[in-house]
């Protein structure tokens, strides 16, 4: 348990001097920053001791735990914070919100940390700390490490981080060689034939790329990347200026460890680090270096989500606050509601030149949503908690942010006041923001389908479909299905962002519609018989899942099953019998013909 270290005087000693920059004031804030540093490296070590257990569940198949994992790693930075609060409020007593003890404090937690490859990380621990002391609005330069400024990003080019590999002879024994350097428990089904594929694909792609398969280097990390039950490796092809990802997505099956498929463009990588994706467990001694790298690759992916996707998302959410208001300060628009449907549970707003919308919880809800703020804020809590398997945006959750009034248009404002009020509080200079999510900003699904051409529209639809069903192995039913609840990527996938009455697949009772005994039951606005509060009717979705034809057809065509009890309740056997269903971040076409392995099994119990 993390707390502050016991004083060797008590703050009501009489003998120490009182006045700042007494001995007493000296001895708390060295006290106070040796606790915090502490603090941070428990943490630090708790995080990495989990992470490193990825390697071990991904050998031997054992799914559930590294969900445990995944799910125990995301509440570490929480339940640390919570225990070095409480310790220090124990510890400086009445001088708990002393600002000259934390500005000193601060300074000496500087030199504590400076020698650190995790400064950045280091420093919004530490920022965590005094903002739940204070309850900070806004920030704090004296208390807080705060920089708006230009940062420098590392390159990636470290070689502690990479491994560097030069083709001799064949593509095909350069790839035996990248694989050798990789072990796992059981080792490989076919190296030689995964090697002879992935050369192939490589040869391929570059001579259409490049129109020459020729390359100076391969650089692969040497952290291996786990998620669910993926290992992914990481590369980068390099010749002269130019520079590719390769990344080798790795199953474990009964006959051994398989490369499932070949990912070499841009937006093939950024699609495995998706925003809408749990994060990796992948060791990490210098975080920014992975960060560089990963960004060599994906100059298009923010910061923010690569630190997030590691699994730092308390780091990410910082990042992400600072981007903006850099942003802020070079750029002239202003916030407004967002496009699309009005919500009946937020309020939405974004800035156009901005990437991010920003969501508020309104004060009342509109009929007929009966949830309350509370169950709400559970389920982004949820979502937060649960694999997203590419289909639910990750949300970043702020308290008390401040923005100059004069960035709001005049609807926008009149809009937080009538529908927020107890969220938002507005000053003759400043817009207030006691609590909202951040969210990346996407294309509504409804205008999307309105507004571009049928062919997009059309494949806008079918991956709607199948995002459903992913939501659905994946035990999640989002309980609202119209389709103004759902966006598009750049990448053309289809995502759920409005969380609102989500909830697990397993809590819903799935029920066939009884027939009527009259016409007039039939025509009724109320239903004639009993409905509970988990019963949902799957033939009703069809009529509210509104598309103009021809996209209601292709929709019957495509997932005519999602209008079936036998489907809900056939996912909801497979989830309950304890199966997690694959779901792959790249497209079954990239995969190696690896469909008829069978899966492996767990070895033993954990």
């Amino acid at each position: 348990m993390t707390t502050a270290p016991a004083q060797q005087n008590s703050p009501q000693d009489p003998s120490l001097v009182l006045e700042p920059g007494g001995q007493r004031h000296r001895q708390l804030a060295k006290a106070t920053a040796t606790a915090i540093f502490d603090a941070y490296e428990t943490y630090d070590h708790r995080f990495k001791a989990i992470t490193q257990r990825a390697r071990q569940r991904f050998e031997e198949c054992d799914w559930h735990a590294h969900q445990r994992d995944a799910r125990e790693r995301l509440e570490l930075y929480t339940q640390i914070i919570n225990e070095i609060v409480g310790g220090l409020r124990t510890m400086l007593g009445d001088d708990v919100t002393g600002k000259r003890i934390w500005e000193d404090a601060r300074q000496i937690y500087a030199r504590l940390i400076t020698r650190r490859n995790d400064l950045e990380l280091a420093e919004t621990f530490f920022n965590s700390v005094t903002r739940r002391i204070f309850t900070t609005i806004g920030v704090d330069e004296n208390l807080e490490f705060v920089w708006f400024g230009a940062t420098w990003v590392p390159s990636g080019e470290t070689p502690d981080i990479f491994d560097v590999f030069v083709r001799l002879n064949t593509t095909e024994s350069l790839i035996q060689t990248i694989l050798k350097c990789y072990h796992f428990q059981g080792g490989w089904a076919d190296l030689e034939g995964d090697a002879a594929k992935v050369a192939q694909e490589l040869d391929n792609y570059l001579g259409q790329a490049w129109d020459s398969p020729e390359f100076d280097r391969i650089e692969m990390l040497k952290s291996v990347f786990f998620r669910n039950k993926g290992a992914y490796l990481i590369g980068r092809i390099r010749c002269r200026n130019r520079i590719t990802p390769l990344i080798l997505p790795l199953l474990n099956t009964s006959a051994g460890i398989v490369a499932d498929a070949v990912l070499m463009t841009e937006n093939s990588a950024s699609m495995v680090f998706s925003f809408t994706r749990s994060y990796f467990h992948v060791e990490a001694d210098n975080p920014g270096e992975l960060v560089g790298f990963l960004k060599s690759i994906m100059p298009l992916k923010p910061i923010a989500e690569l630190y997030t996707s590691l699994g730092y998302n308390k780091h990410g959410k910082t990042t992400l606050y600072r981007s903006l208001y850099r942003h802020m300060g070079n750029s002239t628009d202003r916030f407004q509601i967002a496009r699309g449907a009005k919500g009946m549970v937020m309020t939405v707003f974004t800035l156009p030149s901005y990437d991010v919308v920003f969501k508020v919880i309104k004060d009342r809800f509109a009929y007929p949503k009966t949830s309350t703020r509370q169950e709400v804020m559970e389920s982004y809590r949820l979502v937060f908690q649960h694999d997203r398997v590419g289909r639910m945006v990750d949300a970043q959750e702020f308290e008390n942010l401040t923005f100059h009034r004069d960035r709001f248009s005049e609807e926008l404002i009149d809009e937080l006041l009538k529908v927020a009020p107890s969220s938002v509080k507005v000053t003759e200079d400043e817009v207030v923001f006691k609590h909202l999510y951040t969210e990346r900003r996407l294309y509504p699904l409804d205008l999307y389908i309105k507004e571009m051409g049928m062919e997009k529209a059309i494949a806008a639809v079918v991956d709607y479909g199948h995002a459903i069903s992913d939501l659905a192995a994946a035990n999640v039913f989002p309980g609202d299905l119209f389709i103004k609840n759902f966006g598009v990527t750049r990448h053309g996938r289809v995502v759920f962002y409005d969380y609102d009455e989500l909830c697990l697949l397993t809590d819903c009772n799935f029920r066939r519609m009884p027939e009527s005994s009259s016409y007039e039951d039939e025509m009724s606005a109320q239903p004639w018989f009993s409905v509970g509060k988990n019963d949902i009717f799957p033939e009703e979705f069809e009529r509210f899942l509104w598309f103009p034809e021809p996209l209601r057809k292709v929709m019957n065509e495509k997932h005519g099953r999602l209008f079936t009890v036998e489907f809900w309740q056939g996912m909801q056997q497979r989830i309950l019998s304890g199966e997690i269903v694959d779901i792959f971040p790249y497209p079954e076409e990239n995969r190696l013909n690896q469909q008829s392995l069978p899966p492996c099994e767990k070895t033993h119990d954990s």
